[in-house]
Protein backbone atom coordinates (compact mmCIF):
# COMPACT_ATOMS: atom_id res chain seq x y z
CA UNK A 1 0.00 0.00 0.00
CA UNK A 2 1.12 3.49 -0.20
CA UNK A 3 -0.06 7.00 0.13
CA UNK A 4 0.82 10.49 -1.76
CA UNK A 5 -1.16 12.45 1.08
CA UNK A 6 2.04 14.22 2.07
CA UNK A 7 2.98 14.78 -1.78
CA UNK A 8 -0.64 15.95 -2.21
CA UNK A 9 -0.35 18.44 0.66
CA UNK A 10 2.27 20.19 -1.19
CA UNK A 11 1.09 20.13 -5.23
CA UNK A 12 -0.05 22.88 -6.81
CA UNK A 13 -3.68 21.62 -7.62
CA UNK A 14 -4.86 21.81 -11.25
CA UNK A 15 -8.29 23.78 -11.79
CA UNK A 16 -9.18 22.34 -14.53
CA UNK A 17 -13.14 21.90 -14.43
CA UNK A 18 -14.88 18.67 -14.32
CA UNK A 19 -18.48 19.35 -15.91
CA UNK A 20 -21.22 19.11 -14.41
CA UNK A 21 -23.47 16.23 -14.13
CA UNK A 22 -26.91 17.70 -15.17
CA UNK A 23 -25.46 19.27 -18.38
CA UNK A 24 -23.81 16.11 -19.19
CA UNK A 25 -27.50 14.71 -19.35
CA UNK A 26 -28.68 17.55 -20.97
CA UNK A 27 -26.47 16.69 -23.46
CA UNK A 28 -28.14 12.92 -23.99
CA UNK A 29 -31.49 14.34 -24.49
CA UNK A 30 -33.12 12.78 -27.51
CA UNK A 31 -30.62 10.37 -28.31
CA UNK A 32 -31.51 6.97 -29.62
CA UNK A 33 -28.60 4.67 -29.85
CA UNK A 34 -25.59 5.05 -27.27
CA UNK A 35 -22.15 3.61 -26.84
CA UNK A 36 -19.89 2.78 -23.71
CA UNK A 37 -16.73 2.49 -23.53
CA UNK A 38 -14.00 2.32 -20.45
CA UNK A 39 -10.51 3.31 -21.06
CA UNK A 40 -8.00 0.76 -19.50
CA UNK A 41 -6.47 1.50 -15.91
CA UNK A 42 -7.11 5.43 -18.17
CA UNK A 43 -4.51 7.36 -15.76
CA UNK A 44 -1.90 4.31 -16.77
CA UNK A 45 -2.12 5.59 -19.87
CA UNK A 46 -0.49 9.14 -19.15
CA UNK A 47 3.57 9.34 -18.71
CA UNK A 48 5.05 11.10 -15.84
CA UNK A 49 7.27 13.93 -16.97
CA UNK A 50 10.72 12.28 -16.04
CA UNK A 51 11.59 15.15 -14.09
CA UNK A 52 8.74 14.33 -11.51
CA UNK A 53 9.17 10.46 -11.38
CA UNK A 54 11.17 10.41 -8.16
CA UNK A 55 8.10 12.27 -6.46
CA UNK A 56 6.03 8.49 -6.69
CA UNK A 57 8.63 6.82 -5.05
CA UNK A 58 6.82 4.03 -2.62
CA UNK A 59 8.62 1.12 -0.49
CA UNK A 60 7.43 -2.11 -0.19
CA UNK A 61 9.06 -4.78 2.01
CA UNK A 62 11.84 -5.81 -0.37
CA UNK A 63 12.48 -2.41 -2.47
CA UNK A 64 11.33 1.45 -3.37
CA UNK A 65 9.45 1.84 -6.80
CA UNK A 66 8.43 4.96 -9.01
CA UNK A 67 5.94 5.06 -11.33
CA UNK A 68 6.67 6.12 -15.05
CA UNK A 69 3.18 6.85 -15.75
CA UNK A 70 0.32 8.40 -13.72
CA UNK A 71 -0.55 6.68 -10.51
CA UNK A 72 -3.63 6.37 -9.17
CA UNK A 73 -4.27 8.92 -5.40
CA UNK A 74 -2.05 11.92 -7.52
CA UNK A 75 -4.44 14.93 -6.58
CA UNK A 76 -4.00 16.49 -9.91
CA UNK A 77 -4.91 12.74 -11.88
CA UNK A 78 -8.73 13.35 -12.33
CA UNK A 79 -8.15 16.71 -13.85
CA UNK A 80 -4.68 16.29 -16.00
CA UNK A 81 -6.78 13.54 -17.89
CA UNK A 82 -9.97 15.15 -18.47
CA UNK A 83 -7.87 17.76 -19.68
CA UNK A 84 -6.33 15.68 -22.39
CA UNK A 85 -9.28 13.94 -23.17
CA UNK A 86 -11.07 17.07 -24.32
CA UNK A 87 -8.24 18.41 -26.03
CA UNK A 88 -8.34 15.39 -28.57
CA UNK A 89 -11.72 15.03 -28.43
CA UNK A 90 -12.51 18.52 -28.84
CA UNK A 91 -13.89 18.82 -31.84
CA UNK A 92 -16.84 16.29 -30.77
CA UNK A 93 -17.74 17.65 -27.91
CA UNK A 94 -21.32 18.76 -27.26
CA UNK A 95 -22.43 16.80 -30.32
CA UNK A 96 -21.53 13.22 -29.94
CA UNK A 97 -18.95 12.58 -27.31
CA UNK A 98 -18.98 12.91 -23.55
CA UNK A 99 -16.16 12.02 -21.48
CA UNK A 100 -16.26 11.44 -17.38
CA UNK A 101 -12.63 10.80 -16.08
CA UNK A 102 -12.30 7.68 -18.01
CA UNK A 103 -15.82 7.03 -18.88
CA UNK A 104 -16.58 7.18 -22.72
CA UNK A 105 -20.34 7.76 -24.05
CA UNK A 106 -20.83 7.93 -27.82
CA UNK A 107 -24.79 9.19 -28.55
CA UNK A 108 -26.37 9.53 -31.55
CA UNK A 109 -29.64 10.70 -33.07
CA UNK A 110 -29.82 7.54 -35.95
CA UNK A 111 -28.55 4.29 -36.23
CA UNK A 112 -27.04 5.88 -39.10
CA UNK A 113 -25.08 8.70 -37.24
CA UNK A 114 -23.60 6.46 -34.84
CA UNK A 115 -22.06 4.16 -36.89
CA UNK A 116 -19.66 6.93 -38.73
CA UNK A 117 -19.88 8.51 -34.65
CA UNK A 118 -18.50 4.84 -33.32
CA UNK A 119 -15.60 4.99 -35.98
CA UNK A 120 -14.77 8.69 -35.91
CA UNK A 121 -13.81 7.68 -31.55
CA UNK A 122 -12.42 3.83 -32.20
CA UNK A 123 -9.97 5.62 -34.80
CA UNK A 124 -9.08 8.35 -32.37
CA UNK A 125 -8.22 6.12 -29.94
CA UNK A 126 -6.29 3.67 -32.12
CA UNK A 127 -4.81 6.86 -33.59
CA UNK A 128 -3.91 8.32 -30.23
CA UNK A 129 -2.52 4.93 -28.68
CA UNK A 130 -5.59 4.91 -26.07
CA UNK A 131 -6.63 1.38 -24.73
CA UNK A 132 -10.26 0.56 -23.95
CA UNK A 133 -11.42 -2.69 -21.39
CA UNK A 134 -12.81 -4.98 -23.90
CA UNK A 135 -14.95 -6.66 -21.11
CA UNK A 136 -16.78 -3.07 -20.61
CA UNK A 137 -17.68 -2.38 -23.97
CA UNK A 138 -21.25 -1.69 -24.63
CA UNK A 139 -22.25 -0.83 -28.14
CA UNK A 140 -25.72 -0.11 -29.84
CA UNK A 141 -27.97 0.23 -26.44
CA UNK A 142 -30.87 2.00 -26.21
CA UNK A 143 -30.55 2.84 -22.52
CA UNK A 144 -27.07 2.54 -20.47
CA UNK A 145 -26.54 3.68 -16.70
CA UNK A 146 -24.36 6.26 -16.48
CA UNK A 147 -23.31 8.27 -13.75
CA UNK A 148 -25.88 6.92 -11.27
CA UNK A 149 -28.77 7.26 -13.92
CA UNK A 150 -30.44 4.90 -16.63
CA UNK A 151 -30.32 7.23 -19.65
CA UNK A 152 -32.85 6.75 -22.99
CA UNK A 153 -34.40 8.26 -25.51
CA UNK A 154 -37.10 8.64 -23.14
CA UNK A 155 -35.19 10.97 -20.66
CA UNK A 156 -32.96 10.17 -17.50
CA UNK A 157 -33.94 8.28 -14.90
CA UNK A 158 -32.55 7.24 -11.42
CA UNK A 159 -31.10 3.97 -11.41
CA UNK A 160 -33.02 2.16 -9.19
CA UNK A 161 -30.05 0.16 -7.63
CA UNK A 162 -28.94 3.88 -6.47
CA UNK A 163 -32.34 4.14 -4.62
CA UNK A 164 -32.40 1.51 -2.73
CA UNK A 165 -28.76 2.19 -1.47
CA UNK A 166 -30.19 5.22 -0.32
CA UNK A 167 -33.35 3.69 1.58
CA UNK A 168 -30.72 0.92 2.89
CA UNK A 169 -28.65 3.37 4.60
CA UNK A 170 -28.79 3.29 8.37
CA UNK A 171 -30.03 6.23 10.38
CA UNK A 172 -27.02 8.92 11.06
CA UNK A 173 -25.99 9.36 14.23
CA UNK A 174 -23.32 12.18 13.91
CA UNK A 175 -23.00 15.33 11.50
CA UNK A 176 -20.84 13.53 9.42
CA UNK A 177 -23.09 11.45 8.94
CA UNK A 178 -25.65 13.36 7.95
CA UNK A 179 -23.35 15.11 5.57
CA UNK A 180 -22.29 11.81 4.17
CA UNK A 181 -26.30 11.00 3.41
CA UNK A 182 -27.14 14.21 2.09
CA UNK A 183 -24.17 14.46 -0.21
CA UNK A 184 -25.64 10.86 -1.89
CA UNK A 185 -29.29 11.87 -1.87
CA UNK A 186 -28.34 15.45 -3.16
CA UNK A 187 -27.12 14.16 -6.18
CA UNK A 188 -30.63 13.36 -7.32
CA UNK A 189 -31.64 16.34 -6.04
CA UNK A 190 -33.27 17.17 -9.60
CA UNK A 191 -35.53 14.38 -9.24
CA UNK A 192 -36.73 15.58 -6.32
CA UNK A 193 -39.40 18.39 -5.95
CA UNK A 194 -38.38 21.05 -2.83
CA UNK A 195 -35.59 19.19 -1.73
CA UNK A 196 -34.24 22.01 -0.16
CA UNK A 197 -37.36 22.28 1.90
CA UNK A 198 -37.15 18.44 2.75
CA UNK A 199 -33.56 18.14 3.80
CA UNK A 200 -33.61 21.57 5.96
CA UNK A 201 -34.20 19.48 9.60
CA UNK A 202 -31.33 17.59 8.49
CA UNK A 203 -29.11 19.88 7.09
CA UNK A 204 -29.31 22.07 10.31
CA UNK A 205 -28.26 18.88 12.35
CA UNK A 206 -24.77 19.46 10.62
CA UNK A 207 -24.39 23.11 12.35
CA UNK A 208 -21.66 23.59 15.11
CA UNK A 209 -24.00 25.70 16.84
CA UNK A 210 -27.03 23.16 16.88
CA UNK A 211 -27.12 20.36 19.41
CA UNK A 212 -27.47 17.20 17.86
CA UNK A 213 -31.04 15.88 18.68
CA UNK A 214 -32.53 13.45 16.11
CA UNK A 215 -36.67 14.25 15.98
CA UNK A 216 -39.66 13.48 14.37
CA UNK A 217 -39.05 16.18 11.25
CA UNK A 218 -35.85 14.52 11.24
CA UNK A 219 -37.13 11.29 10.67
CA UNK A 220 -39.50 12.63 8.24
CA UNK A 221 -36.70 14.06 6.25
CA UNK A 222 -34.85 11.05 5.88
CA UNK A 223 -37.78 8.84 4.95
Amino acid sequence: MYSYRQLNKVTMKNKYPLPRIDNLFDQLRGATCVSKIDLRSGYHQLRVRERDIPKTVFRTRYSHYEFLVMSFGLTNAPSIFMDLMNKIFKPYLDMFFIIFIDDILIYSRSERDHASHLRIVLQTLKDKELYAKFSKYDFWLESVAFLGHIVSSDGTRVNTQKIEAVQNRPRPTSPIGIRSCLGLAGYYRRFVEEFSSISSPLTKLTQKTVKFQWSKACEKSLE
